[in-house]
């Protein structure tokens, strides 16, 4: 164990994992569903003993593999698209079920999966035309969507070999809305659920979030399986609710100058350490705290920042890089931002380690675990060789 040494760093918080984990247990248990972990949204082996899950979904094969080998219990994959080779290559890991999105994918995993000595659980996705998301970015059931197979094509095909079907809409969202997506589902696909043995309600479930109804998704869930006895499983594969509020990212201010305004720039690029920041876009929230001792949330002694105009420091937190629009928004702090302070973004667990890049040579955030307070382990560093191996 070490103190922080460096920045750009990510450090997940173990504690924090944990109160996530007997959260998920808790709903999984009243509801009576599978819950997976979506590697898209986290995928640090280092982190995977502190969380709770059944099994892994996958987003691609790499993911399956990592899911597989360091996770364990069940793997499911689904992408847009699968090549033929790709396709295998999941045989060949053994992965238990595989969602594909559309026919022409279901009849090319006939030709492929014939000749395998490997049996896998097929399903179907689909758009179940019915949007909770409020940014279509991050809406699959947005007009021209290439996810989900919808209603009108499943006329006149062979769902021969299908098992199961997975629909997902929800993007950091309630029970309520959940609620609403079942409904939506019964009443377009009604006629094929009773031809299925497993249901996958995908990912966007924030369930650790305070105030989530997770009576209302037991609820919701039972229901369900009551009204269609044949579905033996029903899956949820929540991504963002296993780390939610379980880790920060820490940054350096490198200088700050004039421009209608303070602008600090730190050593952590919101363009390349936390792109969802700007493809959101979002604003995360920010924290001062010299004595800071590692915790997901801030501590007594921190200073918290505020919206523009809630404080008396406006400051607009940026990244290193060329990008003009390297920003990760405006602040206002307690006291003026000076080089050499310490920023520590909240909730950084969730679609940032997964998501780096090393655009203009920027070093990529050092990974970390916070095992409890002032106690770090390093997992990972970053240098020359990463950016140079890339391309």
């Amino acid at each position: 164990m070490s103190a922080l040494p460096e920045t750009p760093a990510f450090v997940v918080d173990a504690e924090a994992l944990r109160r996530n984990a007997a959260i998920l247990r808790q709903a999984a248990e009243a509801s009576g569903a599978t819950l997976l972990l979506a590697l898209k949204a986290f995928s640090m082996p280092a982190a995977f003993p502190f969380l709770w899950a059944a099994g892994t979904c996958a987003s691609s094969v790499h993911e399956a593999r990592l899911g597989i080998s360091e996770f364990g219990g069940e793997s499911h994959a689904f992408a847009a698209a699968f090549s033929e080779a790709e396709m295998r290559a999941l045989l060949d890991l053994g992965i238990g079920h595989v969602t594909l999105n559309s026919f022409a994918q279901l009849r090319q995993w006939r030709r492929v999966a014939a000749g395998h000595p490997h049996r896998a659980a097929v399903g179907l996705r689909i758009n179940p035309e019915h949007s909770e998301g409020q940014t279509p970015l991050y809406d699959p059931c947005a007009p021209h969507s290439r996810l989900g197979i919808r209603r009108a094509a499943f006329e006149g095909e062979d769902l021969t070999g299908v098992t199961g079907l997975h629909c997902h809409n929800l993007c950091e969202q309630g029970a309520d809305c959940f609620a609403r997506t079942v409904e939506a589902i019964e009443a377009r696909f009604g006629d094929l659920l009773g031809r299925v043995s497993w249901f996958n309600f995908g990912g966007g479930h924030h369930i650790t979030r305070a105030g989530y109804d997770v009576d209302l998704l037991a609820r919701t869930i039972r229901g369900f399986r009551a009204r269609h006895p044949n579905i033996a499983v029903c899956y949820l594969e929540p991504g963002e609710a296993h780390v939610l509020d379980a880790g920060a990212f820490v940054c350096t201010v490198l200088d700050v100058v004039e421009n209608d305004g303070p602008i600090a720039i730190l050593d952590g690029s919101a363009a390349c350490h936390t792109p969802d920041v700007i493809e959101m876009p979002y604003t995360p929230r920010a924290f001062l705290d010299p004595a800071w001792d590692g915790a997901a949330a801030p501590g007594p002694t921190a200073l918290r920042a505020g919206k523009p105009g809630e404080k008396p420091f406006p400051v607009r937190l940026s990244g290193p890089s060329c990008l003009a629009g390297d920003v990760f928004g405006d602040y206002a702090f307690d006291r003026p931002l000076v080089p050499g302070d310490r920023v520590i973004f909240e909730d950084m667990a969730l679609y940032t380690m997964v998501k780096t890049n090393t655009f203009n040579g920027i070093r990529l955030p050092s990974l970390w675990l916070r095992s409890g307070p002032g106690a770090f382990r390093r997992v990972r560093s970053f240098g020359y060789d990463d950016f140079r191996s890339r391309l």
